[in-house]
């Protein structure tokens, strides 16, 4: 379970990116690497009447692992994402409480 979402980069560029991305935050978060749910989402971006120029948004929905681990990972996403060729980031993270997740209809 880290969830995490990407808006504004090609399938492709996210594909080649992948698994340098889950290797740094698996060791980072501690979690096994199939906790990990890495998805595209196609986003057409909209400014004044015109189709725009979008720009990479990730959204990381987790449990809470503290301040310091979350700034980590936004560190290690961030880099990551700008090595391959994407200077600006923005990411959000949405925190779950394990009574408010459920799996096969049992929460954590």
């Amino acid at each position: 379970m880290p969830q995490i979402k990407i808006r504004g980069i090609e399938t492709t560029a996210v594909c080649k990116l992948s698994k340098q991305l889950i290797d740094e935050l698996e060791a980072l978060t501690q979690s096994p690497r199939d906790y990990f749910t890495l998805e595209v989402i196609h986003s057409t971006f909209v400014m004044d009447g015109e189709i725009a120029q979008g720009y990479p948004f990730v959204e990381i929905a987790w449990f809470d692992r503290g301040q310091e681990i979350q700034d980590q990972v936004a560190l290690a996403v961030s880099q990551v994402l700008n090595r391959a060729g994407y200077p600006n980031v923005d990411i959000m993270f949405t925190v779950l409480e394990r009574t408010h997740y459920y799996e096969n209809g049992e929460h954590y």
